[in-house]
């Protein structure tokens, strides 16, 4: 009897344990819930914020590179100048992936605006510099042929803008076309003479070719001895080092070095334009977002074209990623110094062989490769230096390509007395 009372009590607080076991369990698992609850929706919090900034950011980005991409195309001073042309040959059909390319690259010498470099104004607008560049049509090379503006030739009838006729003339000299007619005249006069089609032309003036070797944070070149041109204002120290803004401008442009010569001055703004090249590709310029917005900003605000837009310019930039330095080569059309006219030059009858290069987008002849400077050259005339275990590229490997400065081929290229009278080092 008396064991009933705790038998019974016994029972009573187990059962009123469990209850309360039962509560706290139940408790638990709803506490539990609701901080999974909370988590989840602090995750799902995170993961919108993280997704609204990442939108944010890419609207931004795009808005941006879309400004930017208006901007070039608002800087660029476009100019669709085949009204004017006539007569013109028919583009000759070759075999390739794509359509070989003809560029007409002119460099406007006018003295206006404060940048100029002589602080003269007037006297016009001239083409102080033309190069063709030929892109192969499998883009595997590309040739540039500078024509020497003192070249004697006859201009053919040329057209203004409303149709009006500019008199052609006899044994004048080559810049004179873009005196009288601009970009439009110089293309005429191309054509004719060459019977070679142009696809596109540039003509980029003295500012804006120092804003693009500053793009490129200078380019190397190797001065033989020291220039001192006083009636110019251009003075340049012997040595090889990076040069950029009037000295660059200054060392293209001076004549007081090698022989003194219109050619030879040419083969000197070659090598410059070969070095540029060779900084753009092997120092990454291409793919590098900010250099490439930098050269960009300088190429769109400087020149007159009849591109479409920024896209073509930078497809066309793009070709040259894929070539190779060794195989972008600068020459001269053949020349002898005129009879008729001291201080002029002619044409050679081996002309007809560099421009029937470019009609078949053949690659350039032995004879013209003599003659050729490289992308690939050193500034400084010599072989590649040797690499840390002494050993240097092997010339007669024709895979063999370098890419930082590259080496002069002892079979190609510029002969020492070549690069001597041109006032490059040897």
């Amino acid at each position: 009897m008396s064991d009933t009372p705790d038998a019974a009590g016994t029972k009573g607080d187990d059962a009123g344990s469990r209850k309360a076991q039962a509560r706290r369990v139940s408790g638990s698992v709803a506490n539990r819930s609701v901080a999974g609850k909370r988590r989840l929706r602090k995750r799902h919090t995170v993961g919108k914020v993280i997704a609204a900034t990442l939108a944010v950011l890419a609207v931004g980005t795009a808005t941006s590179v879309v400004l930017a991409y208006n901007n070039w195309n608002g800087n660029l001073d476009r100019k669709d100048v085949s009204g004017q042309l006539k007569n013109r040959p028919d583009k000759v059909e070759v075999g390739g992936p794509k359509e070989p390319l003809n560029i007409l690259v002119l460099g406007s010498d006018t003295r206006e605006g404060e940048n100029n470099i002589d602080g003269l104004t007037g006297d016009g607008e001239r083409s102080d510099t033309t190069i063709m560049l030929h892109l192969s049509a499998d883009r595997k090379r590309a040739y540039g042929i500078s024509i020497p503006r003192d070249t004697l030739v006859d201009r053919p009838t040329c057209y203004e803008e409303d149709g009006t006729a500019i008199p052609g003339a006899q044994d004048v000299m080559w810049n004179e076309a873009f005196s009288v007619g601009g970009a439009a005249c110089t293309i005429q006069q191309f054509e004719q003479v060459t019977d070679i089609r142009i696809d596109n032309y540039v003509v980029i003036d003295f500012q804006g070719f120092k804003d693009m070797v500053n793009a490129l944070d200078g380019v190397e070149v190797c001065i033989p001895e020291d220039i001192d041109d006083p009636e110019h204002g251009i003075t340049l120290e012997a040595g090889t080092r990076e040069i950029r803004d009037d000295e660059a401008l200054s060392y293209v442009r001076v004549r007081a070095v090698g022989d003194g010569t219109d050619p030879n001055r040419i083969r000197r703004q070659q090598a410059f334009m070969a070095a540029m090249i060779n900084k753009a590709i092997s120092a990454g310029m291409l793919v590098r977002p900010d250099r490439m917005l930098s050269f960009l900003n300088a190429v769109t605000d400087s020149i007159q074209t009849d591109y479409d837009n920024v896209a073509e310019l930078a497809d066309l930039g793009r070709s040259f990623q894929g070539i190779g330095l060794d195989n972008i080569k600068f020459v001269t059309t053949p020349w002898v110094y005129s009879t008729a006219q001291e201080g002029r030059v002619e044409w050679t009858e081996d002309v007809e062989d560099l421009w029937q290069l470019v009609l078949d987008d053949k690659a350039l002849s032995q004879e013209f490769e003599e003659e050729s400077i490289s992308a690939a050259d050193d500034p400084e005339g010599s072989s590649a230096p040797p690499d840390e275990a002494g050993q240097t590229d092997d010339p007669s490997d024709p895979t063999e390509s370098s890419t930082g400065g590259g080496k002069k081929n002892d079979d190609d290229g510029l002969s020492d007395d070549a690069r001597e009278n041109a006032g490059l080092c040897t």
